[in-house]
């Protein structure tokens, strides 16, 4: 799948506003968008978030993402193309961003969610798009774990060998928590394309 396939011609960046941007929660009928959109930003070579380097073969499937979006712990907000830009136009059914927040919620109290399948469409990579989507599911995930006896730890996974991404994340307080594994070789996340590849933990705690 190629990032044409995300029709990137049809993203008009001259004038694109921050302020107008919304997220809403996936439905089946995103599937579609949301499996191109995915599969281009992690596996084709467009944008700086993709890893194309590290891993081949594909990001996620359709079985995947409806079994994410029927979860009823899981949350997939979805950013919209509209005709107009914003909430008030009709949408296209293309999809411009996304990310997922999988509450978890320990028999020990120790509340915490995972953000992942978190992705911006390759022409508005670097404007600024991700940072308000990764702070609205951040908020989001606040809300949901809040405790009068502890903060809120949002955790996330990222590939080894990624200095670029890891430093994004530190800027937005992530932090290595020690905790990482073998990129797992089963066939079912990609085919990595070295032997050390790992998956790293990142931690937010939010008071």
């Amino acid at each position: 799948m190629s990032a044409n396939n995300i029709n990137n011609s049809n993203v008009n960046t001259d004038h694109f506003d921050k302020e107008s941007l919304f997220l809403r929660e996936a439905t089946l009928d995103d599937i579609g968008a949301l499996e191109q959109l995915l599969n281009c930003c992690y596996r084709e070579t467009a944008g700086w978030t993709n890893e194309a380097d590290l891993i081949g073969g594909i990001r996620t499937t359709s079985a995947e993402l409806a079994a994410v979006i029927n979860d009823p712990n899981h949350y997939y907000f979805v950013y919209p193309k509209t005709t107009t830009g914003d909430r008030n136009g009709e949408e296209t059914g293309e999809i411009l961003g996304c990310i997922a927040v999988d509450i978890k919620t320990a028999a020990d109290s120790n509340k915490k969610a995972y953000i992942g399948m978190f992705a911006v469409h390759p022409v508005l990579q670097g404007k600024g798009v991700g940072n308000i989507i990764l702070q609205a599911a951040e908020t989001f995930a606040d809300r949901h774990l809040q405790s009068l006896n502890q903060p809120s730890r949002l955790t996330m996974s990222i590939l080894s060998h990624r200095p670029e991404l890891l430093a994004y994340y530190q800027r937005r307080g992530y932090q290595f928590n020690g905790n990482k594994m073998p990129f797992p070789n089963d066939g079912n996340n990609g085919e990595p394309k070295r032997d050390d590849l790992e998956l790293l933990e990142l931690e937010k705690v939010i008071s």
